[in-house]
């Protein structure tokens, strides 16, 4: 794809998560009145304005993209014939946001066959708008943005862990990381702390199951920030959960080491 086709649908996107977020800002402030159901358990929560936010992004970049696949958390896939797959999480960090918590996002993200392609984060309640598409750079608020030069044990690290992964494994990798010397934090939102590497905030983000829509935008914007990803498996796989990490190139390899993020075996109880 030309680079000018891919900055059309980088302009179109970002306009697109500017009125997402204005319209999760407004569910949000209304959050007491949101009919909520639960997924997978207590914590792993739905609300009306998960599911009326990303119908809005579908419908948005299907008028302007109507070829384009489309991957989102809670309307599934829609083939396309571009090659282009917009991978969508309408609200990242569902929990805090029912909470009252500010730590949430709108995700969206682009993918090819040679993986993240575009990546717009936007955080309504912090006013940030995060952006960048593949070997262009990444920007926050329309300035440019780089990943820090910090050593694992130099900086804070992000986190993040859920029910598809044994307690045990995430306790084992929570003191490893300690043992490193690993300052470490988990704000609610994979998403948003994905951007917060990209913009040299953390010194990367570790979580051993992670979907598409939750780390496809972010890992393009630490690609385009200057960081290193872990590739997330494409194809038919695109729709399956997999270990994530993005980070600076001081950090990332003693991150997969101590967290055991190359090895799925182990992280699957096998």
């Amino acid at each position: 794809m030309k680079t000018a086709d891919i900055s059309a649908r980088l302009v179109i996107a970002e306009e697109i998560a500017r009125r997402a977020g204005a319209l999760a800002l407004d569910y949000f402030r209304a959050r007491d009145t949101l009919t909520i159901e639960t997924k997978r358990h207590l914590t792993d929560l739905v609300s009306e304005a998960d599911r009326e936010v990303e119908t809005m992004i579908r419908r948005a970049l299907a008028q302007a993209f109507p070829h384009d696949a489309q991957l989102g958390e809670e309307h599934g896939l829609t083939p396309g014939t571009t090659g282009v797959t917009w991978v969508i999480d309408p609200i990242d960090g569902t929990a805090p946001y029912l909470s009252g918590l500010p730590g949430w996002c709108v995700s969206i993200g682009a993918c090819d066959a040679n993986g993240p392609l575009i990546g717009v984060i936007e955080v309504p309640m912090l006013g940030e708008h995060f952006a960048a598409m593949r070997g262009q750079g990444a920007r926050l608020n329309g300035n440019p943005i780089q990943v820090s030069d910090k050593a694992l044990d130099e900086g804070l690290l992000g986190v993040g862990a859920n029910d598809r992964v044994p307690a045990a494994r995430v306790g084992e990798m929570l003191a490893a990381l300690s043992e490193a010397g690993s300052s470490w934090v988990r704000y609610g939102s994979g998403a948003l702390m994905l951007a917060w590497v990209a913009a040299g905030r953390l010194v990367g983000y570790a979580e051993p199951r992670m979907s598409a829509w939750d780390c496809m935008a972010g890992y393009c914007l630490i690609e385009a920030a200057g960081g290193r990803c872990l590739a997330f498996p494409q194809g038919e796989s695109l729709e399956r959960p997999a270990a994530v990490l993005g980070a600076n190139e001081a950090a990332f390899d003693a991150i997969l080491r101590t967290c055991h993020l190359e090895n799925n075996r182990y992280w699957s109880g096998g």
